[in-house]
């Protein structure tokens, strides 16, 4: 025997198994909605079909179980003895069918309920989705969520994310990214550090300062962004401090330690407070924004939905109070 006439003969069974499950499948919908409805003309009315599609694949079913499953009548259809025992085998099947359907989509349009997977880079997550939690519990309070902080980019089916919260410029065209804020980087220094050393007047003044500087999960030393007369421009600066974490660099510069760039929304508390000076604000760059990111916008559960609705708007709020006016160097 070939190995062609193997894949054939697969094929073959492959194909008779299929068609007679889905004649199987017509036959025992069928069958229930006559049960249920007390007539061939309702059952059909009630699946959309005609009376005479309902007794044909009623028939095709008592052919492949060789038994006849109605008692039928110009005025009454009854079940038989074999017909109430494969009704009462069906019933429960059917049932949990229906209620698999009944369940997915309460998952899209009931109250929103289950669990959640959200991923975030890891300062964001502390300092701006956070502190939300508490409020969309108190609006929602059957969704579970589990908060995951990591500077790397996820991996969506790997990781099982379902949203995550990403920083800077996206470029995965895989994900739907909703804009939540524009991503403000300011240079910053401690108003102790500007007292004792100045502050620098312009980008060529930035060597002349010790650097604070964040080491990137690709494993480089984050440059420094800003705009020059509309056009991206990068330095990395002199420093003897590299961190993996940009709440370590936040600390740093608040002790002295140097200059460094950091997110507006990291710094605006110890800015208000005085505990830190902007610098050179005129060259921020446009440096993308934070985003909300997810794979589908369709058959999106509930939980997801009310979830991105929720964060969309309060994310919103924090950022617009996080602009501050810079802070004067004393």
């Amino acid at each position: 025997m070939t190995l062609a006439t193997v894949n054939r003969s697969s094929g073959d069974r492959s194909d008779t198994l299929a068609a007679s499950f889905a004649t199987s499948y017509a036959g025992v919908l069928a069958f229930i909605a006559v049960v249920n409805e007390g007539s061939f003309a309702k059952a059909g009315d009630r699946l959309g079909i005609g009376r005479s599609a309902v007794s044909r694949s009623v028939q095709r079913l008592e052919m492949q179980l060789d038994a006849r499953l109605f008692n039928r009548t110009t005025r009454n259809t009854t079940l038989t003895g074999e017909g109430e025992l494969f009704f009462a085998r069906c019933q429960p099947g059917v049932t949990h069918i229906a209620q698999a359907f009944e369940n997915m989509r309460d998952l899209r349009q009931g109250t929103p309920r289950g669990s959640l997977r959200v991923s975030s880079a890891a300062t964001f997550g502390r300092k701006v989705v956070a502190p939300l939690l508490a409020g969309f519990h108190a609006a929602y309070p059957e969704v579970a969520i589990e908060l995951l902080l990591d500077d790397a980019p996820p991996d969506f089916v790997v990781d099982r994310i379902d949203v995550s919260f990403r920083n800077g410029r996206l470029e995965d065209s895989q994900v739907v990214a909703k804009l939540l804020a524009p991503m403000r980087l300011l240079m910053c220094a401690s108003a102790d550090y500007a007292r004792q050393h100045g502050l620098p007047g312009s980008l060529e003044e930035l060597s002349d300062h010790r650097g604070v500087h964040l080491r990137l999960p690709s494993g480089r030393i984050g440059e420094w962004q800003f705009d020059v007369a509309g056009h991206p421009h990068k330095i990395t600066a002199p420093g003897r401090t590299i961190f993996n974490d940009d709440e370590l660099v936040l600390r740093a510069v608040l002790d002295g330690e140097g200059v460094a760039q950091l997110a507006a929304y990291q710094i605006c508390e110890q800015v208000r407070a005085g505990q830190l000076v902007t610098f050179l604000d005129e060259h921020a760059p446009d440096a993308g924004g934070h985003y909300l990111c997810y794979l589908s916008r369709q058959q999106m559960p509930s939980r997801i939905r009310v979830f991105i609705d929720y964060m969309t708007e309060h994310v919103r709020e924090a950022h617009a109070r996080s602009f501050v006016p810079t802070a004067p160097a004393a």
